[in-house]
């Protein structure tokens, strides 16, 4: 996720909280939020981002932060399910201004705890995989991220992502299997497909009807039939169905075409201790590599939640709530496109989205193969 392009960067006099809080409440007027609840989110966002918020948008970021492509310590997302309002969510690094990756970690701890304190959650699971996660002297591209969910009533749901590779890349699979085990999931890893990586692991803290552990697994080169065999839980969705998501988001013409450029995602999540199958699959597609322009991405999004019977324009108007610019003018706006699924839910998707509160990346000039319809 990393290496900004050069871009258009917005007024000199603007700040990263200014222009982050700005868009979140933009997004929750899209989403439907009330305006006293955007307003308690945008403050809390501000708040979260600590003294990065006033940094002028004139500097280069914080830090390089593996978060977003150009950097910018804050990424937005809107989930989808048919009959009901979008659930806006946004991904923020609270240590991004850290001078060590150890201080970052520590600094998104203090926040986590914070939080558990104002809303009065238990970090639980987090303490009993602490070590594992956030050793003295961490490795990889992350430390501790927070996912916040903006429920109506101004308090989120939180959840926090954590880097498997902290302890040193030969060390991750260890550290994910042991993780799984502490966590009361003692066969759970032997149930998770093969895979070429594991970017993140995330836990659900805080008032969630089935909190979740998530595992996130890399796939090189994946394809779609490779996608739509990737499913563990049960009952598991057709494997016709996730190729066909497959092929729309990342506008392939054959199911033999591969994603080489930057590798597809799973996302395998656990609830069930008394069960080592998991009880939801997520597939995410970075559609931003394989498309031209974000108005080719837009068109796929569109296309993948009409397939699923959801409220299309909403994507659209969630975009201008970003920016300003055309999407045609740049490529990266939509991140990633996903389709989850858990058990005895209907499917969701949701669309990953960019602040670009320091780079756009500009379109690219090739050829591009055209969308393809959902059948």
């Amino acid at each position: 996720m990393t290496g900004a392009s050069p871009g258009v960067r917005p007024r000199d006099a603007e700040t990263l909280g200014a222009f982050t809080s700005g868009q979140l409440r933009r997004l929750g007027a899209v989403a439907g939020l009330s305006e006293a609840d955007t307003d308690t989110y945008a403050r809390l966002l501000t708040d979260l981002l600590g003294a990065e918020s006033g940094r002028s948008l004139a500097l280069p970021p914080p830090n390089r932060t593996f978060l977003s492509d150009d950097h910018t310590p804050v990424e937005f997302s809107l989930s989808f399910q048919p009959g009901a309002a979008p659930a806006l969510r946004v991904l923020l690094e609270p240590g991004c201004g850290a001078d060590s990756l150890a201080r970052n970690g520590r600094v998104g701890l203090e926040t986590v705890r914070a939080m558990a304190k104002r809303w009065n959650f238990t970090t639980g699971p987090l303490d009993r995989v602490e070590d594992l996660f956030l050793p003295r002297s961490p490795q990889g591209p992350l430390a501790l991220w927070i996912a916040l969910e903006l429920r109506p009533g101004g308090v989120p749901k939180v959840k926090v992502y954590l880097n498997p590779a902290a302890s040193g890349p030969k060390r991750t699979v260890e550290t994910v299997r042991e993780a799984l085990h502490r966590l009361g999931h003692r066969q759970a890893f032997a149930a998770l497909p093969p895979a070429d990586g594991y970017p993140f692991v995330a836990l659900d803290l805080g008032d969630w009807e089935e909190p979740r552990l998530k595992v996130y697994l890399r796939h090189d080169s994946m394809t779609a039939g490779l996608a739509g065999r990737l499913s563990r839980m049960e009952p598991s969705p057709h494997p016709a169905a996730v190729e066909d998501f497959f092929l729309t988001a990342a506008g392939a013409g054959t199911r033999v075409a591969r994603l080489d450029g930057r590798p597809g995602l799973t996302c395998h999540s656990f609830t069930d201790p008394r069960s080592p199958r998991p009880t939801g699959f997520t597939l995410h597609i970075p559609v931003r590599d394989y498309a031209r322009h974000d108005g080719e991405a837009l068109a796929r999004g569109v296309s993948v939640l009409r397939r699923y019977g959801m409220d299309t324009p909403v994507l659209a108007r969630s975009l201008a709530a970003l920016t300003g610019r055309r999407p045609e003018h740049g490529v990266g706006l939509i991140a990633y496109l996903a389709l989850a699924h858990q058990r005895d839910h209907a499917p969701r998707v949701t669309a990953y989205l960019s602040s670009e509160a320091y780079a756009v990346r500009p379109p690219v000039v090739r050829e591009s193969r055209d969308p393809v319809a959902v059948r």
